[in-house]
């Protein structure tokens, strides 16, 4: 099968560094990543017909008194919204999200949208589609500050039902944080996360690897680091193999701007 050869691309290499980390006895592995508190993201997605994609950068900007309001009140730690660069027959065109320590958090500004009736806006109101995830990490990381037309690079994956219960935080302890953590001291990444659903509204072996840059430049540098790992070690394609379903990998590309406490 080509997913598992050499042409796999470096995100894919990520995956196959997890497997093999995650394989690792406890005495080899990282024991100083510890677990955050839990961090909720909630995402509303849609889909937007071409015409009204520069309204929704306004309604964008209109949602910015309640979102900056809530990070100046402790309530939530960040916000964002994304234009998607890399567009699917079934995915979003857009989407906004913002993150707390708690469902409280999260769920008490989306009550605010609903109080302000910014959630029945004529811009969302011509959306063909429309969903929403909340998403629980336990790791994670961000630089405070803001980001302005930058990118956000995500990918879902799939544990096969042989993987260890504790997969995801192997993986997280042993691979993710220690490279993104690099890639943040040296400025390529912005922020990260590892995720799986809170409220499961697809297949609950599913996680995901999110990371935002502020440049391309920190795309390249990302996919270069997880490229040389991926070189450094051949037996990181078989060990992919027997912890992920390659068949359900996937990628998504945005472009987006954020605040982060």
């Amino acid at each position: 099968m080509k997913l598992f050869t050499r042409r796999l691309t470096p995100i894919v290499g990520l995956l196959a560094a997890l497997a093999v980390c995650a394989t690792l006895p406890a005495s080899a592995q990282n024991t100083e990543t510890k677990e955050k508190p839990r961090l909720y993201t909630y995402v509303s997605n849609w889909v937007i017909p071409r015409g009204r994609w520069e309204d929704m950068q306004k309604a964008a900007q209109a949602n910015q008194k309640i979102l900056d309001g809530a990070v100046a009140g402790g309530s939530i730690l960040g916000y964002g919204d994304n234009e998607t660069l890399v567009h699917q027959l079934e995915g979003p065109t857009h989407n906004d999200w913002w993150i707390a320590n708690s469902m409280a958090g999260v769920l008490g500004v989306l009550d605010e949208f609903y109080k302000s009736k910014t959630a029945v806006s004529p811009v969302l109101a011509s959306a063909t589609r429309h969903w929403d995830n909340i998403y629980v990490s336990r790791f994670y990381d961000w630089r405070s500050g803001s980001v302005k037309s930058g990118y956000l690079h995500g990918a879902v994956y799939k544990l096969k039902e042989s993987a260890p219960d504790n997969a995801v935080e192997s993986l997280s302890k042993t691979f993710v944080v220690p490279l993104f953590e690099k890639l943040m001291a040296e400025g390529s990444v912005q922020a990260y996360q590892v995720a799986e659903e809170a409220i499961h509204t697809s297949d609950p072996s599913m996680f995901f690897v999110f990371f935002m840059t502020s440049t391309a430049q920190g795309l390249d540098k990302t996919n270069a680091a997880l490229g040389a790992v991926f070189a450094g070690n051949p037996m990181l394609g078989p060990a992919l193999g027997s912890m992920v379903d390659g068949s359900a990998h996937r990628d998504s590309l945005a472009r987006t701007n954020a605040v982060f406490k």
